[in-house]
């Protein structure tokens, strides 16, 4: 590929990126105290490095001007925390992680058995971290093309005193001006890459040369099919006594709890190869991979109005 074919290609991520570094400036400058949610997935690690970016003064050690915030499930793919790990002795951030175990343990989160999924739950772990650390303004990873749910969000999405999302709550954003005025005990969640497709995020990532989990990319898996998902077989996700398992090669389009997150068919190994499939696909990644948006046609509305970020 010429250089001017690969220019052409992504003039517009130049566009995106100018885009997030204002609105990461913006959190700053509205918001007493914020924090950048960071769980090692590809969507995360794009926000971050653009963080890194909007920061950067000249050849000074960054140092961004808020915390990583993770709430750790118990239920994540090893690849994925040691990838975050990683990243935070890497580049000296500073990192707050919040267990749902721990909420479990106080009684504020109760699941039926320990192997249930607690995707949902930390809706309840985030509320607790924004009250215990006073955030009243989180940046988070979603995007617009990921779910309807998200494709109705606003980049600045007002929250009430309870954590829920009303959408027809939400403030209007004309040309480049938000409001993040909130009262205390509101809260604000801002999505910096919202206007950004899954296309988007893999070829700034091959532009960029970004690490990401291994995961991300072609491996070896035992699997199960159920229901036209692959579900990976794991302590937390074990094969049934009537499972017929087989060992395939597949790669997870996003990365959420071992519990609720399959992996799809793939050989892609190399960005260039993912961004290939990635440009013929049909179905969005969460509707590709994620059983807990498959429970009803509302359930990312229903999480969010109960906190969900």
């Amino acid at each position: 590929m010429s250089q001017l074919e690969r220019k052409i290609q992504n003039e517009h991520l130049d566009w995106l990126a100018a885009e997030s570094i204002y609105i990461i400036r913006e959190v700053i400058a509205q918001a007493s105290r914020p924090a950048m949610l960071f769980s090692g997935g590809k969507d995360s690690i794009v926000m971050f490095h653009l963080a890194r970016k909007a920061f950067r003064f000249g050849n000074r050690p960054i140092q961004l001007p808020f915390p990583l915030l993770h709430i750790d499930t118990g239920h994540n793919y090893p690849e994925v925390i040691a990838f975050r790990d990683e990243i935070v002795a890497q580049t000296g951030v500073q990192l707050i992680v919040e267990y749902v175990e721990d909420s479990i343990a106080r009684g504020s989160v109760k699941l039926r058995k320990a192997t249930d999924s607690r995707n949902a739950a930390q809706a309840t772990t985030l509320l607790e971290a924004i009250e215990k650390h006073e955030f009243d303004a989180l940046m988070g990873g979603a995007r617009r093309d990921e779910e309807k749910a998200r494709a109705k969000e606003r980049i600045f999405s007002f929250r009430d005193e309870f954590g829920q999302w009303d959408p027809k709550a939400q403030r209007p954003e004309l040309w480049n001006l938000y409001n993040a005025r909130i009262a205390k005990g509101e809260n604000m969640r801002v999505f910096p890459i919202s206007n950004w497709t899954e296309l988007d995020i893999w070829q700034y990532i091959a532009r960029e040369e970004l690490a990401l989990p291994s995961i991300y990319y072609a491996h070896e898996r035992e699997v199960v099919q159920k229901q036209g998902l692959l579900v990976p077989v794991t302590p937390l996700t074990p094969k049934g006594p009537e499972d017929v398992s087989q060992t395939l090669s597949v790669r997870f389009r996003t990365v959420g709890d071992i519990s609720c997150t399959c992996p799809v068919l793939s050989d892609a190994d190399t960005p260039e190869a993912i961004i290939a499939e990635t440009a013929i696909a049909e179905i969005t990644e969460r509707g590709a991979t994620r059983m807990d948006d498959q429970t009803s046609e509302a359930s990312m509305e229903r999480r969010k109005k109960e906190g969900y970020f």
